[in-house]
């Protein structure tokens, strides 16, 4: 973006920000198209090399985005099969039962999987090993402990309740819900990772290797002559995610031996869990604010309408794992320059997260949207129905990805309350908009409700940052600045 007084480029996230200073002075768009190639050689050599704090963080960016997209074109490859082989309407009975483990297989590791991403950081830049043994440890027993209890709590809800619960959802219930105690170590397994840079021993299980093993599972399943009904999917639902789960647990252990030295642990979980309430309240709100449309509709509509909605929604969603990729890369480096206290970094290193995710994202979002309709009939003719979905979320997403990663920036800066406060205010309207719009106005209610919602989020969250942290982080205080030599 120019201004009106000079067109030289200022520090920023640009490849022209990078050119020698003779091309800096140069006005001429000639120069820069000569130098482009050249600029982009050096900026892909040093992201790869990893030279530099900034590049490593690139290089982690990349690497967390290459496998959602990875993941992404997984499962899509996934649930097509499922809509094809299952049909509409046991497609939607297992979307929607597999949202629930989403949902409690998320909240029972406590947020630990998140404050384990602020703290192994610090933990390491102060070279507190004894207590980093000991998070590593605890996370994970607590995850296991916490998901077993809430499985048997969910298992005897369906006993106790099942006459309320419409037939077809419930032995698929039952099957969903021995996921949740797997689920939930993969979870904190994943913020170890995280927390610790190692992308690929956070990311590739989950995103990777259990979206593989449940598309196998089904395979086998259809060779085998078994039912594609909404139980199978839910049974191989269960051999992917606890496969996932040891394979990562497995890798996790080497990497830590081979990192961290041995020594006693020190465990200081009533610390830790004053850190990751708040955060559980932050990670419960998320996902309200990613499932409340697809089990509001799952309540007042068919199963298949369930199904459409959720191919519509998760397609345009796709943009989100930018956002996600630069979140997973940035947030350690965000807890360790605060741990520093260097401030000018800090705000450096954000004004670079908030390019990273929004134009990435809008790219995105057109190609997407551009390639709706027939991303969508993969799923079946039925299945188009539901663009006007796309067009109407992609608003909310939109405004999210302008904020960049507000809400790492919060929870890794100490402000996760008030991050908590933000997404549960904006689960809560959520909540109320999709009761009042999806009765009356279908899954475009959904949608607009949904969108709604996310920008209001969006809008709260980046006041709080200024408020709190004093940092403009929304895209339009964040674009390349020029100026005259």
């Amino acid at each position: 973006m120019t201004r009106a007084n000079g067109s030289s480029l200022e520090a920023a996230p640009s490849v022209l920000a990078i050119l020698p200073e003779d091309a800096a002075r140069e006005r001429s768009a000639l120069h820069y198209a000569r130098a482009l190639p050249r600029t982009l050689f050096e900026i892909a050599r040093n992201v790869i090399a990893s030279q530099g704090e900034r590049e490593r963080t690139q290089r982690d960016a990349l690497l967390a985005f290459s496998v959602r997209v990875m993941s992404a074109g997984l499962l899509y490859l996934t649930q097509i099969a499922l809509a094809r082989w299952m049909g509409g309407s046991e497609y939607g009975i297992y979307v929607a039962v597999w949202t629930w483990v989403l949902i409690l297989g998320a909240m029972s590791h406590l947020g630990l999987n998140l404050a384990a991403i602020r703290l192994v950081p610090a933990y390491r830049e102060t070279g507190d090993f004894d207590r980093l043994r000991g998070l590593t440890r605890s996370v994970r027993l607590v995850a296991l402990g916490s998901g077993t209890a809430v499985m048997l709590a969910g298992v005897a809800g369906v006993w106790l309740f099942q006459e309320h619960i419409q037939s077809h959802y419930v032995l698929p219930l039952y099957l969903a819900l021995v996921c949740i105690p797997l689920y939930a170590l993969t979870d904190v397994q994943d913020g170890l990772g995280r927390g610790n840079a190692w992308m690929g021993v956070a990311l590739i299980p989950p995103y990777l290797l259990r979206p593989s093993l449940l598309l196998l599972g089904m395979i086998a399943a259809k060779a085998s002559g078994l039912g594609m009904d909404a139980a199978t999917a839910a049974a191989a639902a269960i051999i992917a995610t606890w496969l996932t789960g040891i394979v990562q647990a497995l890798v996790l252990n080497r990497r830590l031996r081979e990192t961290v030295p041995p020594g006693p642990r020190l465990s200081d979980l009533p610390a830790w869990l004053t850190i990751s309430l708040p955060l559980l309240v932050m990670m419960t709100a998320e996902l309200l604010m990613q499932n409340t449309d697809i089990l509001v509709v799952s309540r007042f509509m068919s199963p298949q309408d369930v199904g459409i909605y959720f191919a519509a929604g998760k397609t345009m969603a796709l943009i989100l794992f930018v956002h996600y990729a630069v979140g997973s890369a940035v947030a350690h480096k965000l807890a360790a320059l605060h741990s520093r206290g260097d401030d000018a970094g800090l705000r450096a290193f954000v004004n670079d997260a908030v390019n990273w995710t929004f134009w990435p994202s809008l790219a995105s979002a057109l190609v997407i949207l551009t390639l709706g309709k027939p991303l969508l009939s993969l799923f079946g003719p039925e299945f188009s129905t539901g663009y006007p979905v796309m067009c109407i979320l992609v608003i909310g997403f939109l405004f999210r990805s302008a904020m960049g990663p507000a809400e790492y920036l919060l929870n890794m800066l100490g402000e996760q309350r008030a991050c908590a406060a933000v997404l549960l205010s904006g689960a809560a309207i959520n909540v109320v908009l999709n009761f009042l719009a999806v009765p009356r106005f279908g899954l475009e209610g959904a949608a607009g409700a949904t969108a709604l919602s996310l920008t209001i989020i969006a809008l709260t969250s980046a006041y709080v940052v200024r408020r709190r942290l004093g940092i403009e982080i929304a895209i339009w205080h964040n674009l390349p600045k020029f100026k005259r030599d």
